[in-house]
């Protein structure tokens, strides 16, 4: 197949990526760079500088002909959403009908999408959720990730396009973003690399289901072959509150950095936690690596960057 990534020089975006080439699959790129980085890029993929929200995106669509989207590209920072709605708008529904837009006008057979397991949910009443759980999301992000989820139900109906909706648990992994305000893992483990103090948000006692890149992407791998309409929750089924991932990371990075915290973050659910059940029946995946195996190959991954 020939797949569109959208974000695919991003952290989970690159790796899906590398999965599909992998497989025997071509692979074409359009990240905007924004959060992105060009060295995430395999070699053997085909690369364009653009946002999704542009109206040079049909010429691209024109002229790949692809048969898959895989749609990674979003703003994805949950706090950033809260403090600017507007802008997680602008580019997680807005620049998401532009590829829903052009996947009608040149025919696509199939629209992977990258939702969100750990926010679409809300305060979860069940722990672990399934994919019929509730979805009243607490923060514009989560709304945007719902609402989208909700175009695909229409371009299926209307235009009879397949999707796969991927509701992520809280992914990390090597080329996570270190820098930002999401991505408690590498940003835990780069600044303890570094001797510098993380602060946790709160009392820590916030839970989140970690999910290692590498099953994330095994599991989109799986989905292309999925022929019905469907919506996976990918995630591992376990809760970790963020004192006890702390203490994890600060024992395989060798650090003596106590445990520091500081204020809550609005827009933030107190517990998340996502079954997997569907997927392991209907697409065989589980996941493979636990959360010591998977913080073991992130911290070895931000050991060899700050050589």
């Amino acid at each position: 197949m020939k797949i569109l990534v959208t974000g695919g020089a991003g952290f989970i975006g690159s790796h899906l990526t590398d999965t599909f080439i992998e497989n025997g699959h071509q692979v074409v790129v359009l990240d905007n760079l924004s959060m992105g980085r060009i060295e995430n890029i395999h070699n053997k993929a085909k690369f364009y500088l653009m946002d999704i929200r542009s109206r040079e995106l049909e010429k691209v669509f024109d002229h790949e002909k692809f048969d898959v989207v895989c749609h990674q590209a979003a703003q994805m920072d949950v706090r950033k959403s809260v403090e600017d709605p507007e802008f997680d708008a602008d580019v997680n529904v807005k620049g998401t009908l532009n590829i829903l837009q052009n996947a009608v006008r040149f025919n696509i057979q199939k629209i992977l999408f990258a939702s969100t397991g750990g926010a679409i949910y809300g305060e979860q009443d069940v722990f672990p959720a399934d994919e019929t759980h509730l979805t009243r999301p607490v923060s514009p992000y989560g709304i945007t990730k719902l609402c989208v989820e909700k175009y695909l139900y229409f371009y299926a109906l209307q235009y009879g396009i397949k999707y796969s909706i991927m509701r992520y648990a809280n992914v990390y992994g090597p080329r996570q973003n270190p820098h930002g305000e999401a991505g408690v893992v590498a940003i835990f483990t780069s600044r303890l690399l570094a001797g510098e103090q993380p602060v946790i948000n709160g009392d820590g006692k916030q839970t989140r289901d970690y999910v290692y890149v590498g099953d994330v992407a095994h599991a989109n791998l799986l989905a292309l072959s999925d022929c019905e309409n469907n919506i996976f929750n990918v995630g591992t089924g376990i809760e970790t509150d963020v004192n006890i991932l702390f203490n994890h990371i600060k024992q395989l990075v060798g650090s003596s950095a106590e445990e520091k915290h500081g204020p809550a973050k609005k827009g933030e659910q107190a517990r998340s936690v996502i079954s997997y059940k569907k997927a392991e029946s209907l697409l065989g995946w589980t996941p493979e690596f636990d959360l010591q195996k998977g913080l073991e190959q992130t911290v070895v991954f931000f050991k060899k960057k700050v050589k």
